[in-house]
């Protein structure tokens, strides 16, 4: 387990991680990020040497663009797919294997 900065700065790169794989739509390196964002957070949450240091605490507020912009990517996925299940509702079942399986 990293500590202090070195804790960040993992934090850093697994934001920055995710943020690719959420642009390369790829669903195995999107999975593989996020799960390295979840170890990352709770490393950092777990540690809370940065609630009483303030270069800790500033490297996170550093974050905070990154951290924005995985989060409005997941955004957009979502409304995306939200947009492809009505349209699957309003066209019925038959687009579904055009819209999500293999064509012939």
């Amino acid at each position: 387990m990293a500590t202090g900065i070195a804790s960040i700065d993992t934090l850093n790169a697994a934001f920055g991680e995710l943020r690719r794989a959420l642009d390369s739509h790829d669903i195995a390196a999107i999975s593989t990020a996020t799960k390295a964002v979840k170890r990352a957070t709770d490393d950092v949450r777990a540690q809370g040497a940065w609630r009483q240091d303030s270069v800790l605490t500033e490297k996170l507020n550093e974050l905070r663009p990154l951290i924005e912009a995985a989060r409005l990517r997941v955004n957009l996925a979502s409304d995306d797919v939200r947009q492809r299940v009505a349209l699957l509702a309003q066209h019925g079942a038959d687009v579904a294997p055009a819209t999500y399986g293999r064509q012939a």
